[in-house]
């Protein structure tokens, strides 16, 4: 793994595809024990959580189903503070139970936008996986059931997360350069 330029910003190897590989089969373990049975939905967030989904739910040894929702709070290298669905999924989650994969929580706003939506549905229970988790930067009360990796409030690419749209292929994850 090489330094990386995006947007006139310099971003440093940081946890390479080994790493996560190994984490993800960790999770998927974890998750197949606690709901064997239950026939969970996963509930995707677009975009930047399609890999880790993708990953995440082959390695379940389970009967699951997928499925898929898009939101946006972030440009470019901060969020935005709000939370904007771009487009909602259909499905009938009455007593069912959820499993919420997104790639990153920070401020923890978004998911608990999400979660605070999907209880109106009715589910039996919701559960959140996350494959990356700042815990100093949560602002919310929240709890993520399945955490891949607790990192410090830095920006980070790769696996899915992106800078404006770029970076989203790269196999590793790669973080921020600090200026120091």
């Amino acid at each position: 793994m090489e330094n990386l330029s995006y947007k006139g910003l310099d971003f440093v190897p940081y946890i390479s595809r080994e790493e996560i590989a190994i984490k993800v089969k960790e999770l998927a373990k974890m998750i197949t024990c606690d709901c064997q049975g239950k026939n969970p939905l996963f509930v995707c967030v677009l975009n930047g959580a399609f890999a880790f989904a993708s990953d995440l739910f082959r390695e379940v040894e389970m009967d699951a189903q997928i499925t898929f929702i898009r939101l946006k709070s972030y440009i470019g290298t901060g969020s935005c503070g709000k939370v904007k669905v771009l487009s909602d999924f259909t499905e009938d989650i009455t007593g069912r139970t959820i499993i919420i994969v997104e790639d990153i929580v920070d401020t923890g706003k978004t998911m608990k936008r999400l979660i605070s939506d999907m209880e109106k549905l009715n589910p039996a229970e919701i559960k959140v996986a996350s494959l990356f988790f700042k815990p100093e930067s949560l602002q919310c009360d929240i709890t993520i059931d399945y955490v891949g990796f607790n990192i410090p409030n830095k920006f980070i690419i790769g696996y899915g997360l992106d800078i404006d749209e770029m970076a989203r292929n790269l196999p590793s994850i790669y973080i921020l350069k600090s200026s120091d």
